[in-house]
């Protein structure tokens, strides 16, 4: 993913929410209804959640210093893992204690507007499916074939899964807010609104734990693409004499990959053949897979096995018992 098309979606929603966000506490004032107080807070939630992404992709671009050699690239998965808790706290927890303190106090929609929350929810859902379109054209970018759910749980770049899901979320939510409100002003109990709140929280609960289990995977360290460490692997091997032992990759960021690996010399070669050898591999390696900025080659000699041990990266090449082919690099 762009970083681009990723703000280019973060300021399309921040832009709707915001503008919503004013309509429902509109909406609240004059009704008093729950289920538009959860959506306000939701919607309160989103556009902190998307200033904390773009906050994240800017300290994310400082360069390296000597305590962090590889930069700051990971600021984003932090942000992004920030977002989920503020997603799971001020939006679900909150809308839930809605749903539970009008559950036991019901009361109908107060006042004579009672057509404001109808009217705030349908415009709602118009300028989020507008945000939503935004988000899922700049994802088909680099979706390719993927199916949705993969495309979440693969992608690198935290931010275009993070305002999928919370912009299909909030569809979502309006969608039950609105039913919630028609049915307590059709039956006028208030009971409706209290299960619409109830339902909005444990989306946005699920929607919360969602985006912590990938972005703490995402944190922990993820290896590049199957994709990406194929090409690795053709550019390490392009020569037709360089073998690969063992290969590992790992995301300094969404577009930062660190690659480590330990390749196969001639017994004879001399150390300036080694480093000729060395060298024409990383620039072959950053040809093929451009974000691949930090590269270490170890030389070794390469004694086949009768069956070959695949390596995490999906690598088939053999490891010599005595070369340090444990996975340590």
């Amino acid at each position: 993913m762009s970083a681009g098309g990723g703000k280019k979606a973060i300021i399309a929603a921040l832009a709707a929410n915001l503008t919503i966000a004013a309509l429902k506490f509109v909406a609240y004032a004059l009704t008093r209804s729950s289920s538009m107080l959860a959506e306000g807070i939701h919607s309160v939630a989103d556009s902190g959640n998307q200033v904390l992404l773009l906050v994240g992709g800017k300290r994310a671009k400082r360069q390296a210093s000597p305590e962090h050699p590889f930069g700051y690239g990971r600021e984003r998965y932090i942000y992004a893992f920030i977002v989920s808790i503020v997603l799971f706290s001020v939006g679900g927890l909150f809308a839930l204690y809605e749903a539970y303190h009008k559950y036991q106090d019901p009361h109908p929609i107060e006042g004579s507007f009672w057509w404001v929350p109808l009217a705030v929810l349908i415009g709602a859902i118009i300028a989020e499916s507008f945000s939503f379109r935004t988000a899922i054209r700049e994802s088909n970018h680099t979706r390719g074939s993927m199916s949705w759910v993969r495309f979440v749980r693969t992608a690198k770049s935290p931010e275009l899964p993070v305002i999928l899901l919370e912009d299909f979320g909030a569809l979502l939510g309006l969608l039950f807010a609105l039913i919630g409100v028609s049915m307590t002003l059709l039956t006028d109990n208030g009971v409706w609104d209290a299960a619409g709140t109830a339902m909005i929280g444990l989306l946005l609960v699920a929607i919360a734990a969602v985006l912590a289990v990938e972005t703490k995977s995402l944190l922990l360290g993820e290896s590049a693409s199957a994709d990406a460490v194929a090409k690795i692997e053709a550019a390490i091997s392009d020569d037709g004499t360089t073998r690969i032992i063992h290969l590992k990759t790992l995301h300094l960021g969404p577009d930062e990959l660190l690659v480590a690996a330990k390749i196969s010399v001639e017994s004879q070669d001399t150390g300036s053949q080694i480093a000729g050898a060395i060298n024409d591999a990383e620039q072959r390696i950053r040809a093929a897979v451009p974000i691949a900025t930090a590269i270490y080659l170890e030389p070794d000699l390469y004694a086949p096995r009768a069956t070959a041990t695949p390596s995490a990266n999906g690598s088939s090449a053999a490891p010599r018992p005595d070369s340090g082919s444990s996975g340590q690099v």
